[in-house]
């Protein structure tokens, strides 16, 4: 299934992809898409629904996150080798994990805001990994059976607040709108490999990234597995597993970073496309 939220802020409602990609409304039968109706069980009732049976949407105003109630924002550095390469940075032994505040998230095409004295934001297409199942020290192998589905993350990044200005890295990944994601939440019945998926983003119609899930250091279960050592997983936690080569931070001869008046578009394979206006510091966009 492809299933999805929709409307104005503060108004969404539920819906699911019918066979030919139009959208449906689910809010007759759940009141909105929450953590709790990623488990295997909710799923496969949302599953039995003849899509065909809900009203169609003409327009659904908005591309809203796909779901509400994501506990954790969790994310994984330096997962591709290629990558890691054009920032200069070693190859990591074992993952690297830092946080993004879930007051980043926004929806697939909600607009981006630049934080105040801004100079070096920069892009991150990446492979979104939605927790379905309570995990705790789950083996590899059970790991991908805690996982409720995929989706498509804009890890946007403050190189210069990351890097510069000490401390953790969450401080330059946290900012407001800095967490687009969706636009749709692809079950994991549908994902056949999530090591075997083609992304991309492009800026100004300019393509940056192109890279492939399959050059990650640390695939998709051993990172679940991994991750749920140092921290209970829970139903709708998201874990974002790292960005393929093109960042604007690695571009020859000089960094490209983004400015107000771009716009971004990004993808992956099966998972669906954001795309993202960037604006100067204004509250009231990451208000409205």
């Amino acid at each position: 299934m492809k299933l999805m939220r929709y409307g104005v802020k503060g108004r969404e409602k539920p819906g699911m992809l019918d066979r030919e990609g139009q959208l449906r409304d689910l809010s007759a039968v759940i009141g909105d898409l929450t953590a709790d109706l990623l488990a295997k069980d909710a799923l496969a009732r949302l599953a039995a629904i003849d899509p065909a049976t809900l009203p169609l949407v003409s327009d659904p105003v908005r591309i809203a996150p796909p779901y509400t109630g994501m506990g954790k924002f969790i994310c994984v550095g330096l997962n591709y080798s290629d990558h890691a390469a054009e920032t200069g940075m070693a190859i990591p032994a074992e993952p690297v994990l830092f946080m993004k505040p879930t007051s980043c998230v926004i929806g697939a095409n909600d607009a981006v805001v630049l934080p105040q004295g801004s100079v070096k934001s920069d892009w991150e297409v990446e492979l979104g990994v939605v927790i379905g199942t309570k995990a705790r020290y789950v083996d590899e192998s059970d790991a991908l059976d805690c996982v409720a589905g995929y989706c498509v993350v804009n890890d946007l990044s403050e190189r210069e607040y990351q890097i510069e200005r000490g401390g953790t890295w969450d401080k330059g990944k946290g900012c407001d709108t800095f967490g687009p994601v969706g636009p749709w939440l692809v079950t994991s019945d549908e994902v056949a490999d999530p090591q075997n998926l083609d992304m991309w983003l492009e800026v100004n119609g300019k393509r940056f990234q192109s890279g492939s899930t399959r050059t990650m250091v640390f695939g998709v279960a051993h990172l679940v597995s991994y991750i749920s050592r140092f921290m209970t997983l829970y139903p709708g936690d998201l874990i974002t597993t790292g960005t393929p080569p093109g960042v604007g931070m690695g571009q020859k001869p000089a960094p490209i970073y983004l400015e107000a008046g771009d716009r971004m578009r990004l993808g992956i394979a099966g998972l669906g496309e954001q795309a993202q206006a960037v604006h100067a510091w204004n509250p009231q966009l990451i208000d409205a």
